[in-house]
């Protein structure tokens, strides 16, 4: 994970670059990690629609084609967190979250990921503390091109002792099956609003005015992004252009800042 004080440029950040990191010490040292801890936790996945339980040792082994999630979730009135469905050009799907942090985090996903799968509610497991059996489900489990990641969706001011537990379990299992595992806790400063700002011109869009060559082109010259869209005739539609380029990578500017007229453009295999 890059330094948290110092730049973030967009086209070569992975998606956990984009987190601030949450310390799961605390947790750990409540887990039994006894000698025989891989054989007696245990995971539960749903295939062909169906739950099967083994060993966490054994988890690794599982494919991951044809797993579904291990619960549905439904909408009604007055309930507290806001479920929803969110299109990934990754997948070219619609996916499953149950909150609005969970929806960040698969935008996130989407953007910075090298997103090839992701499933919500993957698996439950069964683990074993100091005092006592618990169990807990990951929110999400996501396949890339660089790895495989086990993630929890959980905001800052509402984890508590027993949640770091759970996540520390998580990790647990995630380093026997030979995955990541990260928990979106927290965003870098301006992240969320800049993603928010490039995610409208994600889906794949026709150059019909030609913009994207000079565009690129002129972005060698480390222009701002005022200066970029300006320098064209049809300057509404290059800053349209701009944000699509920069949302697939092939553009970079630094996520540490706020995105304005004045951020710093380069190109993709710039600065990092």
């Amino acid at each position: 994970m890059s330094d948290i004080r110092g730049p973030l440029w967009s086209h070569s950040c992975t998606w956990t670059d984009l987190l601030v990191p949450v310390s799961l010490d605390a947790g750990r040292d409540g887990l039994d990690l006894c000698d025989g801890w891989m054989d007696r936790w245990t995971a539960t996945w749903k295939y062909a629609g169906d739950e099967i339980a083994g060993p966490v040792r054994h988890l690794g082994q599982v494919p991951v084609a044809s797993r579904g999630p291990m619960r549905g979730f439904t909408w009604r009135r007055e309930q507290r967190h806001r479920p929803g469905l969110e299109s990934l050009v990754s997948t070219g799907r619609l996916h499953g979250f149950e909150s609005l942090e969970e929806d960040q985090l698969l935008v996130a996903l989407d953007f910075a990921g090298d997103l090839v799968e992701v499933l919500s509610q993957p698996l439950r497991i069964r683990f074993r503390t100091m005092k006592k059996w618990r169990n807990h489900t990951p929110d999400f489990f996501a396949v890339t091109r660089v790895g495989a990641w086990l993630i929890d969706v959980r905001p800052r001011d509402l984890i508590e002792p027993e949640d770091l537990e759970s996540f520390a379990a998580a990790e647990e299992v995630a380093l026997v099956c030979g995955w990541h595992y990260a928990v979106a806790a927290a965003w870098r400063p301006h992240v969320r609003s800049t993603l928010g700002a490039l995610y409208g011109k994600r889906r794949p869009t026709r150059d019909v005015l030609g913009i994207q060559p000079e565009l690129l082109a002129h972005a060698e010259e480390e222009a701002t992004f005022g200066e970029l869209a300006t320098a064209q005739t049809y300057w509404p539609a290059a800053r349209a252009q701009l944000l699509h380029l920069l949302w697939h990578r092939k553009l970079g500017i630094d996520l540490a800042q706020p995105l304005t007229d004045s951020s710093r453009v380069v190109l993709a295999g710039g600065p990092s």
